[in-house]
């Protein structure tokens, strides 16, 4: 769980607002209270209208936090709260279906396990169970602001994905309309292009009831009983439960008593003594004459009458209380206890409402013991997390779920789980034991019970704390830096475990550094930079001694180091991260309120804090050697580039953050016999191999257009160099050679993206010169020439791809949003322009490739 998640009820925000804390206020305050909208109230009616018309049984709405990195659960209808809270929150470019639809803005519809499986391995090893889903991203003023989820039975009728993405694009036009008119309301947000970006959500998920199917509607009449003059009167519906009408009543008992079944007038006298005797009745049933059907058979209702006596003029005694309709809940009741089985009933939450005595036999406990609880709660026994876990599986697949427990007396129990949207009912009887397991036990059934045949058990058991440890195993497989590592580690562990906040240390020349943390109050951990390992702390203790140290409380925490500084937490956990029998760091979590830390948690904690590690030293080994390729690739790169007259250049270069983190690409401005030789270019791949093809062709270009050749005769000679290399790799380039004293530019293209161009009348274009193959593709490829003229004050820009590409957008939209930059930005100052063009690029923390930009303004007045 994360910060926002422990707010104490009453507290929430509705919404979380761009801008500043005092804004953020303002606008919690707008929709605090008084009945003021919320935002879950845009979002509620169409998220259940989607789950109602494509058959489904849950829906969630997702919308982006504040800081843009995650999606938070903002609404759930359908399915518990507790039953997703590891998904809570979740990251944005994380390989998941909900943040596949918010990165990509199309929609998502996976009909079974198996295609979730396929493509979302992760998603599948933290919910392995059989269901559908469906998923749609949510746009508000031409931005995506969130994702809407149905979830549908996988074994219910087929429906075609076109049917699902026709009610999810219905649904969420209506939803983006309430989120659209929500957000105008917000004082200052009234602008359309703003409108999007109070779409904020920092908060806990808020749940929202399906609708019920029709019941039968419980008919009760008050009535006052005159138990001194035995006279009866009562309202219309207490006539109309006994079958008469106002006009037909005289109100005196022999009336009352010539509609009650002759079998239960008993029943009816004995209620007066009761009343007489103690004051009161409570629960008195009879049957009343219904009706006498055509056939001439009787049919009879069944009521109940409840009521005190009070004390009217005259010291007469009255009974005033209610005739209650009893063809519903209460028999089903009374029909329930005289099963042979046990039944018990849980809420949509997983809690006990109901439970039969027979059931209560069963289990060894009563029923107001169990009242309220989850049933691994007060049963001991059931603590097993695969038990659990048989709950989550049959809520989820909304499919019957068995399992078989040995209890305590070492009697074997069968459980039974049979799901709906608002709950589950639960059949427990006595069994034999499987063919496994231990033979001479008293297995035979008693009472009349008799052993569920084995059709009834439908499945088996899975280890649910389990789950955590896979699927941070299977998220740490594709952390390859430390930063990932640490990362994926906070993302997935504070939200599995509700922990609030988390620092991860590692050691370096005998002392413990930070490198990560989440949810720490300002400067707090400073005062712990750089301990030694003797230092009487907990978590280098945890680390030294190799042993995962545990406090519930801040007493336990004090009693174990009294001289030490609290944060405001109230329970921690201090992990040994431990990789291959050598010391990495330490893991340290803290909890907001007090927590109770049960063995398999521990378990699973502490087996996370080996994953941990485990990656953690992968990392450390993967980024010493990014170092050193990042250091090759600097070093090919030019330092400082030549000064000519009338021209300023300028270059840029971000390594990529994701992969090796280290590309092939490279700029250069070259001397020529003729004028000067602008170059770019692009060698595929991101590794130490790439960035060493990356310097030949750089020391290769720079060697034939210092030589004096024509511009084709370099590219075409840098071709044939690259396909004799023989290392399976292309590169793409772009080589102008432009003499500063007349502008006139004579330029080649090797399948590299086209250059831009700046007139000085501020007018921008793109550069689409005929051009070749990659390099490295055909030895004897032939690069056309073609020739421009630069009037003075242009400004020329060369870049690479990664510089326009972005996943989910194709590359032309990119060459236009840099082309309108390069068109609005000043151009008195390249290298202020170039940090524009590439403010983007830098402030994306996941940049696929690396880019590169070369900026030449042309004979520009003031450029420097």
């Amino acid at each position: 769980m994360d910060d926002a998640a422990a707010a104490p009820r009453g507290e929430r925000p509705a919404v979380v607002l761009g801008g500043g804390a005092e804004e953020d206020r303002g606008a919690t305050e707008h929709r605090g209270g008084d009945g003021a909208a919320r935002i879950e109230d845009a979002l509620a009616e169409s998220a259940v209208a989607a789950v109602r018309d494509i058959q489904g049984y849950g829906g969630l709405v997702y919308l982006r936090s504040r800081d843009r990195r995650s999606l938070v659960l903002c609404m759930v209808c359908g399915v518990p709260r507790s039953l997703l809270r590891s998904w809570w929150r979740v990251p944005v470019g994380g390989a998941l279906p909900m943040s596949e639809a918010y990165r990509s803005g199309e929609s998502l519809w996976l009909p079974n396990e198996a295609a979730t499986m396929l493509r979302f391995p992760q998603f599948t090893a933290a919910l392995p169970y059989s269901f559908a889903s469906a998923y749609h991203p949510v746009r508000v003023g031409g931005a995506c602001v969130g994702v809407l989820t149905v979830l549908r039975s996988a074994n219910r009728e087929p429906v075609s994905e076109q049917t699902v993405r026709a009610v999810l694009h219905g649904a969420v036009r209506d939803m983006e309309e309430s989120l659209t008119a929500f957000a105008r309301q917000v004082p200052g947000r009234t602008d359309p292009d703003a409108v999007a970006y109070a779409i904020d959500y920092d908060d806990q998920p808020v749940s929202v009831r399906l609708p019920t199917p029709p019941a039968r509607t419980v008919s009760v009449g008050m009535i006052e009983w005159d138990l001194d003059g035995d006279r009866w009167s009562g309202d219309d519906d207490a006539l109309s439960l006994l079958g008469v009408t106002r006009d037909e009543f005289g109100g005196t008992m022999a009336e009352v008593e010539d509609r009650v079944s002759p079998d239960d007038l008993y029943e009816l006298r004995a209620s007066r003594r009761e009343a007489a005797d103690t004051g009161q009745v409570r629960g008195r049933h009879f049957r009343v004459l219904d009706e006498i059907e055509e056939d001439g058979h009787t049919r009879y209702r069944p009521v109940e009458l409840w009521g005190h006596v009070v004390r009217a003029e005259g010291a007469t005694r009255l009974l005033v209380g209610a005739v209650v309709d009893a063809a519903g809940g209460v028999t089903a009741a009374e029909a329930a206890e005289r099963l042979p089985d046990g039944l018990f009933s849980l809420d949509q939450d997983g809690r006990i409402v109901y439970a039969n005595r027979r059931c209560q036999e069963l289990l060894g406990c009563d029923l107001e013991h169990m009242l309220g609880h989850y049933p691994w709660e007060v049963l001991t026994w059931l603590r097993d997390p695969a038990y659990e876990d048989r709950y989550r599986a049959a809520m989820l697949s909304q499919e019957p779920v068995s399992y078989l427990v040995d209890d305590p007396e070492g009697v074997w129990l069968g459980f039974v789980l049979y799901p709906g949207v608002h709950g589950l009912t639960v059949r427990v009887f006595r069994t034999n034991a499987p063919a496994r397991t231990e033979q001479g036990r008293n297995l035979s059934p008693v009472g009349g019970a008799t052993a569920a045949p084995p059709s009834e058990l439908v499945g088996t058991a899975r280890a649910g704390a389990l789950y955590r440890v896979v699927q941070m195993a299977s998220v740490l497989t594709e952390a390859v830096t430390v930063r990932d590592v640490c990362r994926a580690v906070a993302e997935q562990v504070l939200p599995g475990f509700g922990a609030q906040e988390i620092a991860l240390y590692t050691i370096r020349d005998g002392r413990m550094y930070l490198i990560w943390e989440s949810g720490y109050p300002e400067h707090f951990l400073d005062r712990f930079e750089g301990v030694p390992l003797d230092a009487d702390l907990p978590g280098v203790h945890a680390l030294t001694t190799r042993l995962p140290l545990f406090f519930e409380s801040p007493e336990a925490l004090v009693d174990a180091y009294p001289g030490l500084t609290l944060d405001p937490m109230n329970a921690w956990s201090f992990l040994p991260l431990i990789a291959s029998g050598r010391p990495v760091g330490s893991c340290i979590l803290g909890w907001s309120t007090p927590h109770r830390f049960t063995p398999e948690e521990r378990s699973a904690l502490t087996a996370l804090g080996g994953l941990t590690a485990q990656a953690m030293e992968r990392a450390r080994l993967y980024d010493a050697e990014s170092a050193v390729a990042r250091g090759l690739q600097e070093g090919l790169l030019p330092h400082r580039l030549p000064a000519i007259d009338r021209m300023v250049t300028t270059g840029r270069y971000l390594p990529g953050t994701q992969g090796m983190a280290i590309g092939g690409d490279w700029y250069d401005v070259i001397r020529t016999g003729r004028g000067v030789a602008l170059v770019i270019g692009d060698v595929e791949g991101h590794s130490v191999g790439a960035a060493a093809v990356m310097g030949q062709l750089r020391s290769a270009v720079h060697a034939f257009a210092a030589s004096g050749r024509p511009p084709q005769e370099v590219i075409t000679h840098t071709n044939q160099l690259l396909t004799e290399l023989e290392t399976d790799v292309f590169a793409t380039c772009c080589y102008i050679e432009l003499d500063p004293g007349t502008g006139r530019a004579l330029a080649v293209r090797a399948g590299h993206p086209p250059p831009l161009l700046r007139h000085p009348d501020g007018r921008t274009e793109s550069l689409n010169l005929p051009g070749g193959v990659l390099l490295g593709v055909q030895p004897d490829a032939v690069y056309p020439v073609t020739t421009l003229t630069l009037a003075p004050g242009s400004v020329l820009a060369l870049y690479t791809d990664g510089l326009v590409e972005t996943p989910g957008s194709d590359i032309e939209t990119g060459i236009e949003a840099i082309r309108d930059c390069l068109a609005r930005e000043r151009t008195d100052s390249v290298e202020r322009l170039a940090d524009q063009l590439i403010r983007t690029a830098r402030r994306t923390e996941d940049r696929p490739d690396d880019v590169a930009l070369l900026l030449t303004a042309y004979d520009c007045a003031g450029a420097r």
